[in-house]
């Protein structure tokens, strides 16, 4: 009787304790959760709004003024998010390429000890990155692209158009790859292979003797000149169609639009101006006892830069570059404000509008946000433990 009075209680164990404090917490959650989700469903049944994903088979029944696939007002609300998918992730995917050689090559200006390169950097970035996105993006569309001259003042009518700028967009010709083209894709993926093995071969030469390769150019060679080379012995296999001005309106060729050229320009020109302190930052955080000692080898600023600064560098830059990455695929949302049609302009926007099932419609927008997201952030994570310093 003594042994089972002095025996300790389970709500004294702290690990107990945490465990059920979990359980618990967890059930209030799960019960909230179908709370939710039942409440929301008997509204939807007592307002008789209908529920499932069953409305992306029906037909949508407007236009959308650019798509990279096929696309006609007949067809699903399933097409249109197709479209509006891919056309948020070619303003994503261009705007981080094209952000990060700015953000970069602004950076790196920022600490030339030219006066003038150096306070021109500075401004851009003061400028740029203290003007919110939004106005940004109004700015460029409404007063720099709008107010160009329409098509009928700028292009003579049945003339051939092979480049022109007017309040429509980029206009120029339509490239047609014909048969014989395949020959140069294949040289261009046999160059992208061989410059990846004779950067691994050059790498592990250089370390057992000392030599240096010149990779970058034998890339350059392979994957530009050689095809280059491969099309030109096959004829040129491309034929250009170019647009021609009609009665009212363009017909033919290719047209970039407004629109597209307006939330571009902005959420480069924004976000390279945060990459470009973090890219600063990340510079001046080397020691700089690194660059004494490249120039007291005599390497020149350009190669310390290249080859001793930067690579040391990328450890700190790696990860606030992801969030502006983030950041960037996120804002793409704001060109709804310009009817861009991207993923939030047309699914989320005139679809929803059109069918009323908003839970079910914002809950794929959310989830594709979601899921760029998780997939931006990893395969950053991943790119960054191949930079890290290895500790031995």
């Amino acid at each position: 009787m003594a042994d089972r009075a002095s025996a300790p209680s389970l709500l004294n164990n702290p690990q107990f304790r945490a465990i059920l404090y979990q359980l618990i917490m967890a059930s209030l959650l799960i019960y909230l959760g179908w709370s939710i989700v039942d409440n929301t469903i008997a509204n939807m049944e007592e307002r008789g709004i209908r529920a499932g994903f069953g409305f992306l088979q029906e037909t949508a029944g407007f236009s959308i003024t650019m798509s990279l696939v096929p696309y006609e007002p007949g067809d699903t609300y399933g097409r249109v998010f197709v479209v509006g998918l891919l056309n948020t992730l070619l303003v994503a995917g261009v705007g981080v390429v094209l952000a990060t050689l700015i953000g970069f090559l602004i950076g790196v200006m920022r600490l030339s000890q030219n006066w003038v390169v150096s306070r021109l950097a500075n401004i851009y970035v003061e400028i740029f990155r203290n003007i919110p996105l939004l106005l940004q993006i109004l700015f460029w569309y409404t007063a720099v692209l709008k107010p160009l001259p329409g098509p009928r003042q700028v292009f003579e009518r049945n003339t051939e158009i092979y480049f022109g700028i007017s309040n429509r967009g980029i206009t120029g010709p339509e490239f047609v790859l014909l048969e014989a083209f395949s020959f140069t894709t294949w040289t261009i993926l046999l160059g992208i292979l061989f410059t990846i093995g004779i950067h691994r071969w050059a790498k592990q030469r250089q370390a057992t003797t000392g030599k240096q390769f010149p990779v970058l150019f034998a890339g350059l060679g392979l994957i530009i000149g050689l095809p280059i080379l491969v099309f030109l012995l096959s004829g040129a296999p491309v034929e250009f169609i170019p647009a021609k001005m009609g009665r009212f309106n363009l017909a033919g060729g290719i047209t970039i639009i407004p629109e597209f050229l307006a939330i571009l320009l902005s959420l480069v020109l924004y976000t390279a101006s945060f990459i470009a302190e973090i890219v600063r930052a990340g510079i001046q955080a080397v020691n700089y006892g690194q660059t004494e000692a490249s120039r007291a080898l005599g390497l020149r600023h350009s190669t310390t830069l290249r080859l001793v600064v930067i690579p040391q560098a990328m450890r700190i830059i790696i990860p606030p570059l992801t969030s502006q990455y983030l950041n960037l695929t996120k804002n793409t949302s704001l060109a709804a404000a310009i009817a861009y049609p991207d993923l939030v302009s047309t699914f989320a926007g005139t679809a929803l509008n059109q069918n009323g099932q908003a839970l079910e419609t914002l809950a794929i927008t959310m989830t594709v946000y979601l899921s760029l997201s998780l997939l931006t952030s990893a395969f950053m994570n991943w790119f960054n433990s191949r930079v890290a310093l290895v500790e031995r």
